[in-house]
């Protein structure tokens, strides 16, 4: 496969409008050949492991900080996922509030153990962003094993930055409302602009992932990326779907009793996964198509097509040697 050192096209809205419809026809092609089904079962295992001891941070953050509750944690959570997850959540979040307290020891064994489960989640997204832009891991291990602290670091201290605007804006949205004479109006609008807000940090948090997960030279951090837009897109459209086909169609009660509600998380994360891998396979498609010499379209054979240069090649230069 041939290995580009230059882009024809510098940005992906250089690209004719063919290029962009062979973009989206090779992402659908990719997922089944790239067994993105898979990648998120494996991405699913390691997010169980690592999503409670997220909470336990979360819980004793806003204790520490002198919240009130969780509650705003609770109502929004509703917007976010269907309701058996919800109700799981909700159950999770009021026995942690009430288990920990406002205690330092409980947020520092929360992030420890955090971290360390997170961590695994990075590694097997690597290897899934390698996989996706058909490339091998050159870099050296002690930059893999730092991508994969440092990077669930980042992810725990924006999950707590949302968390902790979740609970404590509404207070200061209606005390902003007050002091202009809005009264309860700009608790009103908060509650409109909140979910574009938390949608913005969960694309920040994919072009993160998407940046440095695989090992290729991508020429800068970018903000926001076509396929972390797409991503976040997805996901929303397919939890909004997927929660209407749990609470109207759905008979997983009946079939899983009282693992229903652990079933419907499951299945939650899962589709969630594979929204974000979708996201990663449409860059690499652009990536791809930005490779070639006029940014043309190019719907041939895999073994023709530019494959992405690689970011290190260093584990792969000491193989070789």
């Amino acid at each position: 496969m041939a290995r580009h050192t230059q882009t024809g096209a510098r940005k992906p809205t250089e690209l004719p409008p063919e290029s962009w419809r062979v973009v989206l026809r090779r992402t659908v092609k990719e997922f089944w050949a790239d067994h993105l089904t898979d990648w998120a079962a494996a991405l699913t295992y390691y997010a169980v492991l690592s999503v409670f001891p997220a909470l336990l941070v979360i819980v004793s953050v806003v204790g520490l900080l002198g919240g009130p509750s969780v509650k705003p944690l609770i109502v929004n959570a509703s917007g976010l996922a269907p309701g058996p997850v919800r109700d799981t959540l909700t159950g999770v979040l009021g026995q942690l509030q009430h288990g920990v307290g406002r205690g330092g020891l409980a947020l520092a064994i929360g992030a420890a153990v955090a971290l360390w489960s997170s961590s695994g989640y990075v590694a097997t997204f690597m290897r899934a962003a390698n996989a996706l832009y058909d490339i091998d891991e050159g870099r050296p291990v002690w930059k893999t094993l730092a991508d994969r602290f440092v990077i669930p670091l980042v992810l725990l201290v924006v999950t707590a930055l949302i968390a902790i605007g979740v609970v404590f804006t509404g207070a200061l949205a209606r005390r902003t409302g007050q002091v202009l004479g809005a009264g309860d109006a700009a608790l009103g609008v908060w509650g409109i602009v909140k979910w574009p807000v938390m949608l913005v940090l969960f694309g920040l948090v994919l072009a993160l992932l998407y940046w440095a997960a695989p090992n290729v030279k991508h020429g800068g951090f970018r903000w926001v990326s076509p396929g972390s837009a797409l991503a976040v897109v997805i996901w929303a459209a397919a939890s909004a779907l997927f929660s209407l086909y749990v609470s109207n169609f759905g008979n997983y009660n009946r079939l899983y009793g009282s693992l229903a509600a652990i079933i419907v998380f499951l299945v939650w994360l899962w589709i969630s996964n594979i929204a974000v891998l979708l996201g990663l396979e449409f860059n690499a498609e652009l990536e791809r198509a930005r490779a070639r010499p006029d940014g043309g379209p190019d719907d041939g054979p895999d073994d023709r097509l530019p494959k992405a240069e690689p970011q290190d090649t260093e584990r792969l230069s000491a193989e070789d040697g």
